[in-house]
């Protein structure tokens, strides 16, 4: 008697899943595949791949153990297609389901081809809501709906109010403020030591896949060992427990420090695991909220954790669905110039880009000041071109999936979309990062000079910045105080600043891809056109 096929991806790999509700063991098929197009539309790095391989490999045996029948595809298997279309087809063509079950995707390029795939498999294909997310894409559309500004804040407050963490018996904000951010800011002190890394060794079906991708991916950008994620759900709760026990407290503090040689401080590295599914939002945010009121934690630490998963993370995606695919293509500053070699190769004599890339190819990871004030300012004073700055963040993180990734570059980073998401560009010069890390005291620049050879770049950047993008951001009344100190600078000094910034920009060199690994063009998202019916109705 033909059952429902049920097709999982990668970064669905939650038990709870909406295509997996209402499985017959006896009658269904669970279908996962690991096809070459997601490893390719990016140079992706490698662990990134091994942990989403290994995590799925890992389901499926849960999946099996559990009594369920499954149809993994492997990368190196005989006959794979290399794409989600063509795996489904051929499953189609060996279990003839009655219908196929999916839950709805994560990024734009996916959700194209899906709606294909009915009309492809010649089966009926039901599309369900992913509801592992608190605001689906149609609620964060009803709340934009009339807003002249789409602002992550006011967004969050009304997530607090549904959800009610962190709420008085009153319905007011624990503390009576919404957000600590304030509190969020502090360098990290001299003598306070990080707990260590929550590690997990290897077992054998993850020796597996480091060895296949060892064989295939060997050229990426990227470390593949020593491999420390968790790849599976119990393995991602005891790496939150982690965090919990021996890092929270001081998250809230120190979640904006650097510090050279220290890859996670305070942070929590649960990123991957919400993205693919091995942790739960709403189980996280809850357990950090009883942190906080059985007084183990501070307020500042437990509201900016909540914000960051609450607010940030259901905010971008809600931006994402709601303005894609004309998203991607908006430039608002005009930046054109090609990423330069040293995003690939980490060899620039600037310690802060170079620690913060070169942590990035060690670990598949950096914080969210790393990649926003570190690698993404300097995306952002030196004008990089959106596309090839977001293909690189995309290529080098592996909690990176488009929905996420797009609008936190291309609108938050790089202030591409001209204030859709924030309302002024995140621009900083040297005296930033010289205030909350240790980068600057370890560099050949240095961070008091505006001009000359021995000066921080990011200052002279910062300045030629705004010279250039005065008719843009000068009636911003955020900005006013800084283009009055402009104005104060004189003006041999404002020529010697573009002169360092000229010289400096003609000697990036380019390079949009790794040398020995070049991206291939992504299908372009503009490519399909808008469907808000489709949307609105599956999401």
């Amino acid at each position: 008697m033909p059952g429902t096929l049920r097709f999982v991806l990668g970064d669905q790999l939650s038990r709870g899943i909406s295509s997996l509700r209402g499985l017959d063991p006896a009658a269904d098929t669970v279908l996962l595949a690991e096809v070459a197009a997601e490893t390719e539309y990016v140079p992706h790095h490698p662990k990134k791949i091994a942990l989403i391989l290994a995590a799925m490999r890992h389901f499926s045996a849960a999946l099996r153990a559990d009594g369920v029948r499954v149809d993994h595809v492997r990368l190196d298997d005989p006959g794979n297609s290399g794409s989600f279309r063509g795996e489904l087809l051929r499953a189609v063509e060996r279990h003839r389901p009655d219908r196929v079950v999916v839950t709805f995707p994560g990024e734009w390029r996916v959700w194209t081809d899906m709606k294909g795939w009915e009309a492809a498999a010649g089966v009926p294909v039901e599309i369900r809501d992913d509801d592992r997310f608190f605001c689906p894409p149609r609620r964060f559309r009803a709340w934009a709906a009339g807003r002249r500004q789409l602002r992550m804040e006011f967004f969050y407050r009304e997530m607090r109010r549904e959800t009610g963490l962190l709420l008085t018996p009153d319905g007011e904000p624990e503390g009576g403020a919404w957000n600590y951010d304030t509190d969020n800011r502090k360098p990290l002190p001299r003598g306070l030591e990080p707990p260590p890394r929550f590690d997990v060794r290897p077992d054998a079906l993850t020796a597996e896949v480091l060895a296949l991708v060892r064989a295939r991916f060997a050229e990426r950008f990227g470390e593949l060992e020593p491999f420390r994620f968790a790849v599976t759900a119990a393995g991602a709760e005891a790496a939150f427990e982690h965090f919990v026990r021996h890092a929270l407290r001081h998250f809230g503090d120190y979640q904006d420090a650097m510090a050279a040689g220290q890859d996670t401080l305070f942070h929590a590295v649960i990123s991957p695991y919400l993205n693919i599914g091995l942790l739960d939002p709403r189980a996280v945010c809850r357990r950090v909220e009883a942190e906080y009121r059985a007084g183990r934690v501070p307020l500042n630490a437990a509201e900016g954790f909540i914000r960051q998963i609450l607010g940030w993370r259901e905010y971008v995606r809600g931006l994402y669905w709601l303005r894609m695919p004309d998203y991607a293509e908006t430039n608002a500053l005009g930046a054109v110039r090609d990423l330069p070699p040293f995003f690939w190769t980490g060899e620039t004599p600037m310690t802060c880009l170079r620690e913060v890339i070169g942590q990035t190819r060690r670990e598949a990871y950096a914080h969210h000041i790393q990649r926003l004030m570190v690698t993404g300012n300097f995306a952002l004073l030196a004008g990089l071109a959106p596309r090839q700055v977001e293909e690189w963040y995309l290529a080098v993180y592996a909690d990176a999936f488009d929905w996420v990734e797009l609008p936190n570059v291309h609108g938050m980073v790089l202030h591409a979309d001209g204030g859709v998401m924030a309302s002024k560009p995140y621009a900083a010069s040297g005296k930033y990062i010289d205030r909350m890390s240790d980068y600057c005291g370890r560099c050949r620049f240095d961070v008091r000079r505006t001009t000359g050879a021995d000066a921080c770049p990011l200052n002279f950047l910062y300045w030629t910045f705004l010279m250039d993008q005065r008719e843009r951001l000068q009636g911003n009344p955020r900005m006013a105080m800084i283009y009055r100190t402009l104005d104060r600078m004189a003006p041999a000094t404002r020529d010697a600043v573009r002169a360092d910034a000229a010289r400096f920009l003609a000697g990036l060199g380019s390079a949009s891809g790794p040398p020995s690994d070049p991206p291939s063009d992504p299908p372009s998202a503009a490519a399909s056109p808008v469907q808000p019916s489709l949307l609105e109705k599956d999401a």
